[in-house]
C-alpha cells in the first residue's frame, strides 16, 4: 500500500475464523489436478506442464484428499475436485482444460442460512471458510461506514457472481432493496437471478463491468443518478484488480460508500489511489483475511467514503 499507493492505511489481518485449524491445513474445497500420460496425478510444476505426483494434499479437505488419492490411472487431462456445502465431493474431468465434460450439476454452498446455487465448477471461493468471512466482513464494514441502507436507493454488486454480496446488501436494507448485481458470466449471473429472488427490487445482470459502468454513467437519468448517490458500490474484481476505468465510473457515480474486496494487495493499492484522487478515502483501515493458509495470499476488505 505504501509502495504502490503512496497510502498509509492500519492493517489488520485476521484468520477466516475461529474454527481454522492451528497449522493451515485442510481448508480448500477446491483443487484442480493433472493427470500425465504415465497415470501420475499431481499439480502442475511450476511454469511447466510437467506433472508432479504428490502422496497428499495436506491443504485439501480430507474427503476431498481422499478422493484425489484415487484418481492415479485416469484419463489424461485437468481433473477438478470440489466438495460442496452438502460433504459430497464432485469429480470433473477437463480434457484439454476445457470446462467439465457431461451436464452441467448445479449444487448448493451455505453462508449462514442461506444457500447459494453454482454451478459445481463455476467460481465459489475455495477455502471453505471463506465466504461466510468475507459476508461478514462486508457487512461489519458497512455497518460502520454507512450505516442503515437506505433501500430505495440504488446498490451495486461488481463482479458479483452469483449474488454473494448482493445477498449481504439485500440482508443489510430489507426485502424491498434496490440492489444490481453485475458480472460478465451468464450462468452465474443466471444462478444470481434465482439467489435474489426473496428481493423483490434485486436484478442480476450479464455484462462486463468496465462496460456497464460506462452506461450508467453516459446513460443514467436525474433520478437514477440521485438514488445511485445515496447507494452502495461493493466490487470483488479479478485478480488484476478493477483497473482505472471502472474506478473512475465508480467515482463519476458518486455512490456514499464504496467497499472494496481484493484479492491481490498490488492492484489493491493501485485502485485506491485512483480513488483518492477523485475523493474517496479509506474508512477504517485496511481489513486483511489469510484466506490461502500457507501461501503469501492474503485477502482484503476496505471501505471507502467521500
Amino acid at each position: 500500500l505504501e509502495r504502490v499507493g503512496r497510502l498509509e492505511l492500519p492493517v489488520e489481518v485476521r484468520p477466516a475464523g475461529a474454527d481454522e485449524t492451528a497449522d493451515g491445513t485442510g481448508w480448500r474445497t477446491r483443487v484442480s489436478l493433472h493427470v500425465d500420460d504415465a497415470g501420475r496425478v499431481g499439480p502442475f510444476a511450476p511454469r511447466s506442464h510437467r506433472v508432479v505426483e504428490t502422496p497428499d494434499l495436506p491443504l485439501a479437505t480430507a474427503d476431498l484428499a481422499r478422493v484425489a488419492a484415487d484418481l492415479r490411472g485416469a484419463a489424461e487431462g485437468r481433473i477438478d475436485l470440489v466438495q460442496p456445502a452438502d460433504g459430497r465431493v464432485r469429480v470433473l474431468p477437463r480434457p484439454d482444460g476445457a470446462r467439465p465434460t457431461g451436464p452441467v450439476e448445479v449444487v448448493e454452498e451455505r453462508v449462514g442460512d442461506r444457500s447459494f446455487r453454482v454451478d459445481a465448477g463455476g467460481f465459489w471461493q475455495v477455502h471453505r471458510l471463506a465466504a461466510g468471512a468475507l459476508t461478514e466482513a462486508v457487512a461489519d464494514r458497512l455497518r460502520s461506514s454507512a450505516g442503515d441502507l437506505d433501500p430505495d436507493a440504488i446498490h451495486l454488486d461488481l463482479y458479483g457472481g452469483v449474488g454473494l454480496f448482493a445477498a449481504t446488501l439485500g440482508d443489510l436494507g430489507g426485502a424491498s432493496t434496490r440492489v444490481v448485481s453485475v458480472e460478465s458470466d451468464p450462468r452465474a449471473t443466471e444462478h444470481a437471478g434465482e439467489n435474489l429472488a426473496e428481493w423483490v427490487g434485486a436484478r442480476a445482470e450479464t455484462a462486463r463491468v468496465d462496460r456497464y459502468v460506462g452506461r450508467l454513467r453516459a446513460e443514467a437519468s436525474e433520478r437514477e443518478r440521485e438514488r445511485l448517490s445515496r447507494g452502495v458500490v461493493v466490487l470483488d474484481p479479478p485478480r488484476a484488480g478493477a483497473g482505472r476505468e471502472v474506478v473512475e465510473g465508480i467515482a463519476a457515480l458518486a455512490p456514499q460508500t464504496v467497499v472494496y474486496v481484493a484479492c491481490d494487495p498490488v492492484a489493491l493499492a493501485r485502485d485506491l489511489a485512483t480513488f483518492a484522487i477523485h475523493g474517496y478515502r479509506a474508512d477504517g483501515g485496511v481489513h486483511g483475511l489469510d484466506l490461502f493458509p500457507n501461501s503469501h495470499h492474503v485477502e482484503a476488505v476496505v471501505a471507502l467514503r467521500r
